[in-house]
This record gives C-alpha cells, sequence and structure tokens, in this order.
C-alpha cells in the first residue's frame, strides 16, 4: 500500500480509502466487517462514511453505515489505527427527515456530528467534512450556472463552527465535499485571514468518464496542499465494462436503481465501450486500468472505491500494484480527447 499526507495536517492515510455508501443497503453488517477486516489487512487506514449513507438514502437506513463501521471498531480495538473520515448532510428538501431538512449552522453541525460520533462509537472524527454546499452551486453533475441568492449560512459560520469542534479535540482536520473551485479558494481565504480551520481535502467525483475535476480544481488541490479524494473512480461500476450493450447484471447497482443515470447516457456507453477496448487489447482489467489511472494523478491523495463483494474489493485493491504504461496512458488521452468530460 502506498501512503499520501492528507494536506497539511500531518495525517498520512492510505492511497486506497475504503468507501462505505453501500453497507445497510447492499452490504450487511457482517459483510461490512468483513469488507473491513479485508481492508485493512491490505494496510487500508483510510475509511470514509456519512450520516447520510447508506445511498439511496431513505429515513429508515439512515445511519446505518456509520454505526456498522462503529461496531466493527468496538470489535476490534483498533481505532487509534485508523483515520476515519465522516461527512455532514448539506441542505435539500429531499433529506427533511434529517433534522428536519439539514443546515450548516451550528445547531446542525454539532448534533450531527454528536450523533455520528455516538454511530460511531468514538470521541472524534480525524476528517469532518461538508458533504455539499450551503449555497446553491454547480455539484451534483449539474451543468450551466445559474447565478442565486446564497442561503443564509455563510462559509465563514460553517468554519467558525468546525474551529470550535476542532479546539473541542472532536474532529482533527476538515475537509470540503462536491465543491467549486470559487469555494475551495473562498474556505482558504477564510482560513487565512480569520483564523479558521484550513481544509486538507476535497472529496469529488473523478473517474475517466467524468475528469471535469481537472479543469479547475485539479491545480488548486497541486498548488494549495488540498489533495482530491476521488469517489465514484469507476462510474458507478460502469467502467467495468458490466452495463455495456445494455446489461444489467443482477445486484448491481444501475440494476437495482432507477436514479442513478449519471453515467449511463449514449456518450458514456460510447466512450467506456473505447477504454473497455483499451484495457482488453493490453491484456488489462478495465476495472483496474479505470482505478490505476486514478490513483496515478499527482493532485489525489486518496481514492475511494466500494464494493459489494470480496471479489470486487480484492481487485479494486489490487489496482494499487498496477502502473499503466506511457502507450496505455496515451491511449486513454486520445478517447478523452474524442470523448471529453461525457458524464460532468
Amino acid at each position: 500500500m502506498q501512503y499520501r499526507s492528507l494536506g497539511k495536517t500531518g495525517i498520512n492515510v492510505s492511497a486506497i480509502c475504503l468507501g462505505s455508501m453501500t453497507w445497510g443497503e447492499q452490504n450487511s453488517e457482517s459483510e461490512a466487517h468483513q469488507q473491513l477486516d479485508y481492508a485493512v489487512s491490505r494496510g487500508i487506514n483510510f475509511i470514509d462514511v456519512a450520516e447520510m449513507y447508506p445511498v439511496p438514502p431513505k429515513p429508515e437506513t439512515q445511519g446505518l453505515t456509520e454505526s456498522y463501521l462503529g461496531s466493527w471498531l468496538a470489535s476490534r480495538h483498533n481505532r487509534e489505527q485508523l483515520i476515519v473520515a465522516s461527512k455532514v448532510a448539506g441542505p435539500g428538501d429531499w433529506l427533511g427527515y434529517l433534522r428536519g431538512g439539514p443546515r450548516l449552522n451550528r445547531k446542525h453541525i454539532e448534533q450531527a456530528l454528536n450523533d455520528s460520533l455516538a454511530r460511531l462509537r468514538t470521541d472524534y472524527i480525524d476528517l469532518y467534512q461538508l458533504h455539499w454546499p450551503e449555497r446553491p452551486t454547480n455539484f451534483f453533475g449539474k451543468l450551466g450556472y445559474e447565478p442565486g441568492e446564497a442561503l443564509g449560512i455563510s462559509l465563514e459560520e460553517t468554519l467558525g463552527v468546525l474551529k470550535d469542534l476542532v479546539d473541542a479535540g472532536k474532529i482533527r482536520a476538515v475537509g470540503l465535499s462536491n465543491e467549486t473551485p470559487w469555494g475551495v479558494m473562498h474556505a482558504l481565504s477564510l482560513a487565512e485571514k480569520s483564523g479558521l480551520p484550513r481544509v486538507a481535502s476535497i472529496q469529488n467525483p473523478y473517474n475517466l468518464l467524468n475528469r471535469s475535476f481537472e479543469l479547475g480544481l485539479a491545480e488548486i488541490s497541486h498548488r494549495e496542499a488540498v489533495g482530491l479524494l476521488a469517489y465514484s473512480p469507476l462510474a458507478f461500476g460502469v467502467l467495468s465494462g458490466k452495463y455495456l450493450g445494455g446489461a444489467r447484471p443482477p445486484g448491481a447497482r444501475l440494476s437495482l436503481y432507477q436514479r442513478f443515470a449519471r453515467y449511463t447516457s449514449n456518450k458514456a456507453e460510447e466512450a467506456t465501450r473505447a477504454y473497455v477496448d483499451i484495457a482488453h487489447k493490453h491484456e488489462l482489467d478495465p476495472a483496474q486500468m479505470a482505478l490505476a489511472f486514478v490513483n496515478s494523478r499527482p493532485f489525489v491523495t486518496a481514492n475511494i472505491i466500494g464494493a459489494t463483494s470480496m471479489a470486487q474489493l480484492t481487485s479494486n485493491i489490487d489496482s494499487i500494484d498496477l502502473s499503466l504504461s506511457s502507450e496505455v496512458l496515451d491511449a486513454l488521452e486520445s478517447v478523452h480527447s474524442q470523448y471529453t468530460y461525457p458524464c460532468p
């Protein structure tokens, strides 16, 4: 396993991070524990959860992912060896069951954090992330830009709450998620100007079908030491090639849930076919090739993998040992130039 610095925190995290959003939905508690045991045996020390998980979010399952990690931590007695990341939900009418509709103010953040700590059975979280911004802006694949009035809670106010929680020892570091270049630079400016916590990372989607992070955020990650925690590195499994030709394998995420349409357009199918063809030409597993590409990017701190089976998990972790040749990388760039951001 490789390890990388989490921003300027002095915390070292594994380059492969174990994602968890299937726990409590597609995976049982015992299966989550099996994944955790294996991941740790392979050198992974970085686990990512969220108060909103599992996905799809539902009131009857909300918080199960953190609870499953908490029961595992309690039984394995290894909390100090791990870097645990969680997230507080941003505003959204579709989460009305969560505190009456979550907001990023003191009341909501403190309640969210305390509830997460109770589920996780720990007294601190290493990396606490804002799952998405308070303000209306472009995330979750939104295209175009429509200027709108910011909601009432400023990022400065939110970071002020997080500072108090860092000072109280409940959080070690702060991160962003689903953010824009302006949001990251604004957060860094506030930290420098007002003595607020400096964000250590940004968790955004990044994969061969969605490299939009490179356009503005990659330089910020590189120059400001706010590394990317890449989520959806396999585009919901699409880049494995298992959905090509309209296939819907039983139990697979896109087979079970109609809501995940971000990576299922005609352009996505064409681009995926081209990437899978490259893998087959070079006798590579398509999923491992896609993950190895993400692992190799200099602005990536960690690649957040997810799996519903142990076979998938083993293969995904093995990607850390795959180094792509210049010939493969050139071929990937050629497809990218033809299918640029087919799934932003």
